[in-house]
């Protein structure tokens, strides 16, 4: 099957759609204002979507199965203390009311499971009715389900998270919040892939033009491995042990990428790589994070971490970093690919990837983005790696990609450097 960029576009509005719906339906319920937060359009391996869940934390959701021209599963999740605030907006505050769960292992009781249910499943029809809507057709769902959980298990049993142990399930997010009341919730949606491969056609320009879906995730592989390398080099040149922890592979409009990017000053570098694929990298740390850089890498600690030397010591680690994170993409192509300097950056969440949607925006309306965090396992310190390819470029690259080479391919090789802006 193939990825027509405007088909996922399509799919990308539905999800708004019913993000809205469900929004509204949520505030005409509870009384309360909602807004929709984030709509995201992921591609993401079982393993990562399990990950993603399996956080610890005590959660309710409730999910539901689909039929009809969209088949497959959704699940709303609740973190604990949301779920607890839903229902004492919903409950009067009377004598004989349901008593809510005090501690951490007290159960939700009967009446309390069938508020939240009977609210999952008024969010789960405003999602669905607007994807309906906007896709034409009818999609019919299954009676909803109570869960709750502090694995993955108890949110994704019976639900088929990927169709295959490499390949990737498209998942969609949406976050809705309360105003001025803690209530947010996670919606995902698992398509079956066949269904998403039949929808894909209809809504598709042709037959012809397109991303070969299997081979998105041959490079989706690709930006692992480079993910991989990068941890490999911070922890060589910082002393400071670190494994990749989270990976997304996101579809967005170029519109909505700073909504991406944590609202807190960050430190890091950026990068404009050409060649095929060409686009876009970004290294970004939170303050605290490059502080432990500069300490780690610049001997006798500087009275600034972010002076010359301490911005002289994040370019070097960003220059490794980037050539370790491309080197995989040019060898299993067989390709060069050219990458400018680093720009150094310090400033406010959204401002950093600006640049590029302006940049970008000039040709194309969506982006994929590979997105990817770096953490170490016992220090408050991350990393965040954004790469985004040019939409034309990406399609020629992943089309062309041969399969066999991704696992044998070195990730390491010389590529040479441009100057040009980022």
């Amino acid at each position: 099957m193939k990825l027509d960029v405007n088909a996922l576009g399509t799919f990308y509005q539905m999800a708004q759609e019913g993000a809205g719906l469900a929004a509204g339906r949520l505030t005409r319920l509870t009384g309360v204002d909602t807004r929709v937060g984030v709509t995201k359009l992921n591609f993401m391996r079982g393993s990562d979507i399990r990950a993603e869940l399996a956080d610890e934390s005590k959660k309710v959701g409730v999910r539901v199965e689909l039929s009809g021209a969209l088949g497959g599963h959704a699940v709303i999740v609740f973190d604990r203390a949301s779920a607890i605030r839903l229902v004492e907006t919903l409950q009067p505050t009377i004598d004989d009311a349901p008593s809510l769960p005090e501690g951490p292992d007290d159960a939700f009781d009967e009446m309390n499971r069938s508020t939240i249910t009977e609210v999952g499943q008024i969010m789960n029809s405003g999602f669905i009715d607007g994807w309906a809507d906007v896709l034409g057709t009818a999609i019919d769902v299954a009676t909803p389900e109570f869960v709750e959980g502090d694995t993955a298990e108890a949110f994704l049993a019976d639900v088929d998270t990927t169709p295959g142990a490499d390949d990737l399930a498209l998942l969609f997010q949406s976050q809705i919040e309360a105003i001025d009341t803690e209530i947010e919730f996670r919606y995902y949606l698992f398509p079956e892939h066949d269904a998403m491969a039949e929808v894909l056609e209809r809504q598709g320009a042709d037959g012809e033009s397109g991303i070969e879906y299997d081979k998105l995730a041959g490079f989706d592989r690709l930006a692992q491995r480079g993910a991989d390398e990068v941890a490999s080099n911070v922890t060589m040149l910082t002393g400071i042990d670190t494994s990749v922890e989270i990976r997304r592979l996101n579809f967005v409009p170029l519109e909505a990428m700073p909504e991406e990017i944590d609202d807190e000053q960050l430190v890091g570098v950026a990068f404009e790589f050409d060649g095929t694929p060409s686009g876009y990298l970004l290294f970004l740390f939170d303050e605290s994070s490059a502080r432990e850089i500069v300490r780690a890498m610049v001997p006798n600690e500087p009275d600034d971490e972010f002076g010359q030397m301490g911005q002289s010591a994040i370019k070097e680690l960003g220059n490794i970093m980037a050539s370790g994170f491309l080197d995989g993409w040019a060898n299993v192509l067989d390709t060069t690919i050219d990458h400018s300097p680093p720009e150094y950056i310090h400033d406010m969440g959204a401002a950093v990837i600006d640049p590029v949607v302006i940049q970008l925006g000039e040709n194309q309306e969506f982006a994929f983005v590979f997105d990817t965090v770096v953490q170490a396992a016992d220090r408050e310190f991350d990393c965040n790696i954004y790469a985004i390819p040019d939409e034309a470029d990406l399609e020629r690259a992943i089309n062309d990609l041969p399969m066999n080479r991704i696992e044998d391919a070195p990730t390491k090789a010389a590529i040479e450097e441009i100057e040009t802006d980022p």
